[in-house]
């Protein structure tokens, strides 16, 4: 019976936890998919107001569409409930309050994914991946010195034989549909799981961050006391705990750049294989080929948040008064000083009326801006120079830094339109057909907007040889617009 009770126990606590709660929810599927709408691996954190908004049209689309046990609330209701279910995490970032998911929902949306997936079948790719999986680990661990060397001599000796066969001119043994697919399987699979697992370390330094703003505020601890249990649960987080020790080995693996680009080029190679386009879909090659991209950005994110502890730290060193402490200390033993001489003299049950907040002062309305006798007085009058202005602007010269002529245009563009039998009529040639003071560059604009109706594009490019007011000429180069001639005018 102790067994059973032992089983019950550790099944308790396991359906406590926030990734069962999800997962045991009646609007769990609902939950779930909003999530994997509204996340993906490259958007991990979303605006605060901008998920209110997106949860809101998630549930008035299904609710539509009359699915039914929708959860209720708005969209903000909904999503400030997910965070006290631990299902969200609500916080700062570049200044602008953001949504985060937690690991226990990374953990539940992996599991439908792996659900949704084809199931691996039991092949011989499967064991072998067990049998080298072990083999593998066993050298590694293994304590007899002779046992590790007979492993490690076996191995090179059948990579050997490998190596002398293919260089012999040997068959190169093609791996079959089945095995590639099963072989992405198990990649994508551990890939999947990087995210809940840097979520965890993210979580631990949030925990940290938070407690140290607990000690602050109760000043239960001194300065130097709480500097020192930062340190200690510092240096516990990252050599006790199993996410803090696979942080420190994602870390050392991205300081190795040799390992980095080897990794890079095994995914390179396998998305080039043959049958790889036809066994993942374009979400999983695009999952597969940013996994380096991955590890890098969700290591960032732990030491962001390891930095944002340190800083929290940091700031209240730098910010804490130790005057303004003192002088409250002063007046509390001052305060208790005096309750204690009353206490001498004073009757039972008897009170002091003691008002702890002051009164509130009626102020009347108050001018926000007062009279100022700069602000009211007129502009200086401008000064008179004597000198006229002689130079004269002809209309030619304004209408040369002006816009199109669009009145003409209009009326050109109209009658090669009624006139136009041809299919070769293109926008050039009714260009070159307008007379000297219509070819303009800036013309070439207008003609273009009044041309659109009537516009098809075809191969090629047309030169535009266009002259200023001031005898200038400038060559512009445009696609071949074809004019389709209408009963319409532009």
């Amino acid at each position: 019976m102790g067994d059973i009770l032992a089983e019950l126990a550790r099944t308790s606590e396991a359906y406590d936890q926030p990734t069962l709660t999800l997962l045991h929810r009646r609007d769990a599927r609902i939950v779930l998919a909003i999530f994997r709408s509204c996340f993906t691996r490259d958007q991990r954190t979303l605006p605060t107001a901008r998920l209110h908004e997106m949860v809101q049209t998630h549930l008035d689309q299904l609710r539509q569409e009359g699915v039914e046990n929708l959860p209720n609330g708005t969209g903000r209701d909904l999503c400030m409930r997910w965070v006290r279910h631990s299902w969200l995490v609500r916080d700062v970032e570049d200044g602008q309050e953001v949504y985060t998911l937690t690991s226990h929902t990374q953990e539940a949306l992996n599991l439908v994914t792996a659900l949704t997936r084809e199931r691996i079948s039991l092949s011989e790719h499967r064991i072998g991946t067990i049998v080298t999986a072990i083999r593998k680990f066993n050298a590694q661990v293994n304590p007899d010195r002779a046992q590790r060397i007979r492993i490690l001599e076996d191995q090179i000796a059948a990579l050997s034989a490998e190596r002398d066969r293919l260089a012999g001119g040997g068959e190169m043994v093609q791996a079959s549909e089945h095995t590639l697919r099963q072989g992405f399987d198990e990649v994508l699979g551990l890939v999947s799981a990087l995210p809940r697992d840097f979520a965890r370390v993210e979580e631990s330094y949030a925990r940290l961050r938070a407690d140290i703003l607990a000690a602050f505020r109760t000043e239960e601890l001194t300065g130097g006391q709480i500097i020192d249990r930062y340190l200690s649960q510092t240096r516990q987080l990252m050599t006790a705990t199993p996410e803090g020790k696979a942080f420190e080995g994602a870390l050392a693996l991205l300081t190795d750049a040799d390992l980095m680009s080897q990794l890079r080029q095994d995914i390179t190679a396998l998305l080039e294989h043959p049958l790889a386009e036809t066994i993942l879909s374009p979400g999983e090659r695009t999952d597969l080929r940013g996994t380096v991209k991955l590890i890098s950005d969700s290591t960032q994110q732990v030491l962001d948040n390891r930095t944002r502890a340190a800083t929290t730290l940091r700031d209240y060193i730098n910010t804490r008064d130790a005057s303004h402490d003192r002088e409250l200390d002063d007046t509390l033993r001052k305060l208790e000083a005096e309750a204690a001489t009353w206490m001498t003299h004073a009757r039972p049950r008897e009170n002091v009326p003691l008002t702890l907040l002051p009164g509130r002062t009626q102020v009347g309305h108050l001018r926000e801006r007062l009279y100022d006798p700069d602000t009211a007085a007129p502009p200086p009058p401008l000064a008179d120079t004597g000198e006229a202005d002689e130079s004269e602007v002809t209309l030619e010269e304004l209408r040369g830094l002006g816009g199109p002529s669009l009145p003409q245009l209009a009326q050109r563009l109209s009658e090669a339109l009624a006139g136009g039998t041809r299919q070769d009529l293109t926008l050039g040639a009714v260009f070159d057909q307008l007379p000297e003071d219509l070819r303009r560059p800036v013309e070439v604009i207008g003609l273009l907007h009044l041309a659109t109706p009537h516009l098809v594009q075809a191969h090629g490019e047309e030169i535009y040889r266009t002259r200023r007011t001031d005898g200038t000429t400038r060559t512009l180069a445009a696609p071949r617009l074809q004019l389709t001639p209408t009963e319409e005018t532009p």
